[in-house]
């Protein structure tokens, strides 16, 4: 049986140990899943805005993906909102990502012996991977709004992977997962904002399993590689 731990925030990846799950529900890690069935090259995350800059200017063919504060980053070509991409316009590109919360998860995980990241589009292929790989320790960690204040969605999702790592039962999951309209993503329904969070988006990330792969995080000579692996079921 693995030790699964639940974490919290930029502090609780700095924490992180063993497999590492970095949580981002609305929006990051969903986005990703969404991107790579949009069938993308690949994604590299990275922390910064200026390291997203530096290394378009390296890799042919990418496109800027990002927020601060859940808008679109200045000079980016789309902002953290996965209803407002379009296929036709990233097949086949390198898309560089960065977030105020999720991919600061990945650049602060810095003891984990594995980073995967985690959402509710793709929660029990998570789960699914982690039971395979057995490890001896298991970190969520929920990185919550900015990688600062708590996030309902995030620890749902937390929970949800949690229960299905230790083969319990999870009481009034999808009403749980529905109250997110009302406890984590009013801000999707606040008509004067729709412009950077769509309402689209909120069902879109919330559309739990869909996806059976998962997104490991690797490294090499320029950065972090986020890449798309496909799960085997239990």
């Amino acid at each position: 049986m693995c030790d699964v731990n639940i974490l919290h925030l930029i502090e609780g990846a700095k924490q992180a140990q063993g497999l590492t799950v970095i949580i981002d529900v609305f929006r990051a890690f969903s986005l990703e899943c969404y991107l790579y069935d949009m069938d993308v090259k690949q994604i590299r995350p990275v922390g910064t805005i200026e390291e997203a800059f530096s290394l378009r200017n390296y890799i042919q063919n990418s496109i800027l993906v990002g927020e601060r504060h859940g808008k679109k980053c200045d000079g980016f070509d789309y902002g953290n909102s996965p209803s407002s991409i379009r296929k036709k316009d990233v097949a086949g590109k390198t898309i560089i990502h960065t977030t105020s919360a999720g991919t600061q998860g990945i650049v602060n995980a810095v003891h984990a012996s594995e980073i995967i990241t985690g959402s509710l589009v793709n929660a029990k292929a998570v789960a699914e991977y982690i039971i395979a790989k057995q490890p001896q320790t298991v970190s969520l960690v929920c990185m919550g709004n900015g990688g600062v204040r708590p996030a309902p969605e995030d620890e749902l999702c937390a929970e949800y992977i949690k229960s299905m790592i230790e083969g319990r039962e999870f009481t009034y999951f999808e009403q749980r997962v529905n109250d997110l309209k009302n406890n984590g993503g009013e801000h999707f329904f606040d008509r004067s904002r729709q412009d950077i969070f769509p309402e689209a988006d909120f069902y879109m990330c919330i559309e739990y399993d869909k996806f059976p792969f998962v997104i490991t995080i690797e490294e090499d000579e320029i950065g972090y590689v986020a890449n798309k692996e496909i799960t085997i079921g239990i």
